[in-house]
């Protein structure tokens, strides 16, 4: 097999016996330490008549015999980036505990806001964050440090870090926040300091590359598929009533499949990666039409970045982030479901929701939570072991070490010819394509 190795850089040596051997409750079974030469492969698939090419292979996760640093006098700081996510809090939670209870480190900081809370120029001086400041947070959703959008300048923020005495560092969001991580990595190698900057992915999008699950997305799921079920008893409620649901998904439609193959009521899924075609004799329209006549109701689930280039835009503007803001899907298919009945003379009722920010907002459930301390628990290993410039992703159920470059190169897709898609149209009946 032609495999390549996923390089992740580390700061140096490991110098230090890791302190979780001596923490061990269990003597009789001690901690197990992931060795160096422990890798988990891209692919698993294996075709015995054609050697697949092009595999990669990721460090394995989890704690390492010796670690990089002298836990008694490193400084720790967390900052979470971005939309509001379901999980934060248990991120944060599990960061602050095992840093300080498995570690032994001393001081762990919460930098507020976002990386705005890196530049001192905004005024917002970091919280310190013991065992009791994040002992019950995990209840609530948010995150009790704040986020924001947009970036700052590295250099500032790195100044900013060695001024605080920050050696290690957890960016957790999505993939603007490890984009601006990485730029932060390469300005501390390139001042000579020895920062270990440790992502942990977050976005309810679930696109982030070689990531199978981010945290928040199931939880997302869960949520939508209880507002799918309302638009669905809406809509057979009255004659051709139609339940549409807009959900989040800027440029990959997972939780828009997710909802749909969750709930089983979903008639039309219309994502991002698919053109959606409007008019015509096979285009949604029409389609939906004769769903009308035949059954007098139906549920559509829209992802917001969907259809984007059927709505006429003046310019392409952008948030504090950098992505273009998309125009509302949900409301210009409302407008144009309900001019097409109109036209052709007949009735139709459109009860339309939008549930982005009440999901955004929630408590990570039971699935979520438990993802969330693995990845956080992980990025710890990784980051008191030296190593920096990663995420931690999780390939075939396995905890692994990502370079952010990788990760950050593009985004995570619904492949159209994958089983995800292909279960949807399964379930919905949809029209494998419109035109």
């Amino acid at each position: 097999m032609n495999a390549a190795i996923a390089h992740v850089e580390r700061l140096g040596d490991a110098r230090f016996d890791s302190p979780l051997r001596a923490r061990d409750v269990d003597p009789e079974h001690p901690s197990v330490f992931v060795k160096d030469s422990e890798f988990i492969p891209l692919h698993i698939t294996v075709d015995v008549d054609r050697e697949r090419e092009g595999n990669i292979l990721f460090e394995k996760a989890g704690p390492r015999e010796r670690v990089f640093f002298d836990p008694d006098k490193v400084t720790a700081a967390v900052v979470t980036c971005g939309g509001l996510c379901p999980g934060l809090n248990n991120v944060i939670r599990t960061l602050a505990l095992s840093l300080h209870v498995h570690y032994g480190v001393r001081r762990v900081l919460g930098i507020r806001y976002g990386y705005h809370g890196m530049n001192p120029a905004h005024g917002f001086p970091p919280l310190e964050l013991s065992v009791d400041d994040v002992s019950d947070i995990h209840e609530i959703g948010g995150t009790i440090i704040g986020t924001s959008r947009g970036p700052e300048d590295p250099r500032v923020m790195v100044e900013f870090l060695k001024t605080q005495g920050v050696q290690v560092l957890f960016p957790v969001g999505g993939d603007g926040t490890q984009k601006g991580a990485l730029n932060i990595h390469e300005e501390a190698q390139r001042q000579g300091y020895p920062l270990a900057v440790a992502g942990v992915p977050k976005t309810i999008d679930n696109d982030i590359q070689f990531v199978s699950r981010t945290f928040g997305y199931g939880t997302a799921v869960d949520a939508a598929r209880a507002v799918i079920d309302v638009a669905h008893t809406e809509a057979r409620a009255v004659l051709n009533g139609v339940g549409l649901v807009k959900l989040m998904g800027r440029d990959s439609g997972f939780i828009a499949t997710g909802a749909a193959l969750a709930s089983g009521e979903v008639n039309y899924c219309l994502i991002p990666e698919q053109r959606i075609v409007l008019e015509g004799e096979h285009g949604l329209l029409a389609v939906l039409e004769r769903r009308l006549e035949a059954k007098r109701h139906a549920v559509i689930v829209v992802a917001e970045g969907a259809g984007q280039d059927l709505i006429p835009k003046e310019d392409a503007r952008k948030d504090a982030s950098g992505n273009i803001l998309h125009a509302d899907i949900g409301v210009f298919l409302k407008d144009a479901i309900c001019a097409h009945m109109k036209q052709r003379g007949k009735t139709i009722n459109v009860r339309y929701i939008d549930p982005s920010y009440s999901i955004r907002g929630l408590a990570a459930n039971t699935e979520d939570a438990v993802l969330c301390d693995f990845l956080a628990r992980n990025a710890v290993h990784a980051a008191m072991s030296g190593r920096s410039g990663l995420i931690i992703g999780q390939v075939h159920n396995r905890m692994v070490h990502v370079p952010m470059g990788m990760a950050t190169a593009g985004r995570k897709k619904v492949e159209l010819d994958g089983q995800l898609w292909k279960a949807v149209l399964a379930v919905t009946g949809q029209p494998a394509a419109w035109r």
